[in-house]
């Protein structure tokens, strides 16, 4: 069974920039419709060319079946697996049968919503598995991000010059055209950050597990409150409800209005980003973005702003 090694950088994009220019070729790779919108702009960042597939109807996750029928069609260069809202499920099986097809192919396991582990998984089929504990993430340090990575998997720390005011520019840049539905023109700039005086793991690793309790309480708390007073049929399962508390309505935009007219908060993630990042339709994807309001449950939030939530819902439903 092959060993891993911990790999740490400011974000985890700035792990994901590294291992893709530290490939030795850069074919097409394969990723959600609806991932988090600075993965494919690291790709574009990388010049490594990428395509959207659009998610399953029936478990929210990547379209397995939609992913052999491209990596059956020709090389692909990689996967980059995500785990809706946190969902824990790994495809293994699909996982060993890919690389059975393609040896060559690299599969990235991004892991950023869920848990976080500091121990790897040795019984994993993916080359990589990466996590963050940046902003919004379960365990929220506001910095930093690492990776497990499989024995041979090449990788090299690049140094990239930052400037926070680039990366200020390309989140309002990307937010607006996700906002708009409008085709997102990558510009580069010094937005990535590379280099940062890190922890070492063992204090970056006592630290994640020092605030994991506390968070994971605070979390389930609130969850409960949310869980109680909504209807049931509302609420995603419960695999998908550790991130953050996960509601479908028809009604998405009219009901996060009333949350924000009342000085509150809720977010409405992840769009499609077919047509904006690329071409194509995903239509899966783009109904669940047309439902779909994420919860807080994190420390930025607390059990009173909790039920109001609730109230201003179950007023707008």
């Amino acid at each position: 069974m092959s060993k891993s090694t911990i790999v740490q950088a400011p974000r985890a994009s700035a792990i994901l920039y590294n291992l893709l220019v530290s490939r030795p070729h850069q074919r097409t790779w394969l990723m959600p419709a609806n991932i988090c919108p600075i993965v494919p702009i690291t790709f574009l960042k990388a010049n490594v060319p990428f395509e959207f597939v659009d998610i399953s109807p029936a478990d929210l996750r990547m379209d397995l079946e939609q992913v052999e029928a491209q990596a059956g069609k020709r090389k692909i260069g990689g996967l980059l697996y995500a785990h809706p809202y946190g969902e824990v499920y790994t495809p293994n099986d699909f996982f060993f049968s890919l690389k059975d097809l393609n040896p060559n192919i690299l599969i990235v396991d991004d892991r950023c919503l869920c848990i976080p582990e500091t121990v790897p998984d040795e019984s994993t089929a993916a080359d990589v598995v990466l996590f963050s504990t940046g902003y919004a993430k379960i365990t929220e340090l506001n910095f930093g991000g690492y990776a497990f990575l499989k024995d041979g998997v090449p990788y090299k720390s690049v140094h990239l010059p930052f400037n926070p005011a680039h990366h200020d520019t390309l989140e309002r840049a990307y937010k607006q055209a996700v906002n708009n539905r409008d085709k997102f023109h990558y510009a580069d700039s010094d937005w990535l950050e590379t280099d940062a005086d890190m922890l070492d793991w063992e204090t970056y690793h006592a630290q994640i597990e020092g605030k994991l309790q506390a968070t994971l309480l605070h979390r389930t708390a609130l969850n409960e409150i949310y869980k109680t007073t909504l209807p049931k049929e509302l609420q995603l399962p419960e695999a998908y409800q550790t991130w953050r508390l996960n509601i479908r309505v028809k009604n998405k935009e009219e009901i996060l209005r009333a949350i924000f007219a009342e000085g509150l908060f809720a977010s409405s993630h992840y769009a499609s980003l077919v047509g904006i990042m690329a071409d194509g339709r995903a239509p899966h994807a783009e109904v669940l973005a047309d439902e779909i309001i994420n919860l807080f449950n994190d420390e930025h939030f607390d059990a009173a702003k909790a039920q109001q939530t609730c109230d201003i819902i179950l007023r707008n439903l």
